[in-house]
């Protein structure tokens, strides 16, 4: 186990009754200008943006809304102009990762003088920023209790993440029933994508780091069990419950203390997605059983395979042959909830193959991933394996 610094400071309101803290929140924080970021219109139709707009009802409130899955740049940038002009004291992000995202970048660039985009691709930093408030409808991205921010850039769709103590929101808000009326393809992408986090983090060089091992095994368990009631029963409470705060456990950096953990599967996943738009979740069923091909034969068999036993129920005690095993039972889960696990499931060929592998490696000197480094000849090789 390497030397850590852990600290989280997002207060966590969560249950049926979650919303009613909305306004001493905001009391608190003194915030009496508010932006409401959010994407297209479902918290109108679910009566979520009802309970919201209740309870700023003594507070100016200015709205943002057409988030998009993988947000974009451009309105980030309306948002920080809409800050400016208005003075707001506080961004409200209501619904999934993409409008937090989007809440973060407005938050950071509100009190930045340069381009917002300087703040993702290295180019600068900043040092304060606009308090974030977060109301959770899609549990998938942990963005509500994390210091990570994903954009892209409109003009040539590239897409960059960034990390900062400054991106963890004051406080979030999360209600299960808020998530009932979520489709099946994005309650699958959802599981995906909490499960990705984690594993993230699993997949690590780093020795003796069986507690965080254990807590992230005990929760992938959890949320595998959980993820078929909510697609059989949508509004069983108790396991929306259970995925929702799995999903936040899982993004808010605890379970990364004392290791490094690997990432090369979501820069992957990034270029894929910014690239066809796909969404996110979809994307890592795809590239993380194709990334755990690549990684099995270089030196990934040992704790492949300990993942294959303790998450999957692999019984195999070659580790060459638990290890495969534990992809072909993933991928068997992920198609059980409706999902691809193949770019051919959602016809992207490979003839951008070289242009995501090489934009996969140029921000991190021509490398990604921990576990196993990736250069671009390794990228377009896990690509092709995902094909």
């Amino acid at each position: 186990m390497i030397d850590f610094t852990f600290q989280n400071p997002t207060r966590i309101h969560f249950g049926r009754g979650a919303m009613n803290h909305l306004e001493s929140e905001c009391r608190a924080l003194g915030a009496t200008r508010v932006l409401l970021v959010y994407g297209g219109g479902s918290i109108k139709r679910t009566g979520v943006y009802d309970q919201v707009m209740e309870r700023l009802s003594g507070a100016q409130v200015w709205e943002l809304g057409g988030v998009q899955p993988n947000p974009r740049l451009s309105l980030a940038q309306r948002g920080v102009a809409l800050c400016r002009e208005h003075d707001v004291e506080l961004v409200l992000a209501v619904g999934g990762g993409s409008a937090i995202d989007t809440g973060k970048a407005i938050a950071n660039g509100a009190c930045y003088d340069g381009p917002l985009w300087d703040l993702f691709d290295g180019a600068a930093t900043n040092t304060r920023t606009l308090p974030l408030g977060t109301v959770v409808t899609l549990p998938a991205a942990g963005s509500e209790m994390s210091n990570s921010c994903v954009l892209t850039r409109d003009e040539d769709l590239c897409k960059r993440g960034r990390n900062t103590p400054l991106n963890f929101p004051v406080f979030s808000i999360l209600n299960p029933e808020f998530t009932f009326t979520l489709p099946p393809f994005q309650t699958a992408c959802g599981v995906v994508d909490i499960m990705a986090h984690m594993m993230e983090r699993y997949f690590t060089r780093v020795s003796h780091v069986e507690l965080t091992d254990r807590l992230m095994e005990a929760a992938l368990v959890t949320v595998m069990r959980n993820a078929p009631l909510v697609m059989q029963t949508p509004d069983d409470y108790d396991a929306r419950a259970e995925i929702m705060w799995a999903g936040c456990l899982a993004h808010n950096t605890l379970y990364q203390t004392g290791r490094v953990g690997d990432w090369a599967s979501h820069k992957l996943e990034h270029e894929l997605s910014a690239l066809y738009d796909i969404a996110h979740g979809a994307g890592l069923a795809v590239v993380f059983p194709a990334w755990m091909r690549y990684v099995l034969p270089r030196g990934g068999a040992p704790k492949l395979a300990q993942f294959a036993r303790r998450v999957l129920g692999v019984t195999q005690e070659d580790d060459e042959s638990a290890a495969r095993e534990g992809v072909e039972r993933l991928e068997a889960f992920w198609q059980s909830l409706g999902l691809g696990t193949r770019l051919k499931d959602y016809g992207i060929d490979g003839r951008n193959v070289e242009r995501m592998a090489k934009r996969c490696t140029a921000m991190v000197g021509g490398t990604a991933g921990a576990f196993v480094v990736l250069d671009e000849a390794a990228c377009r090789e896990i690509y092709r394996l995902a094909l």
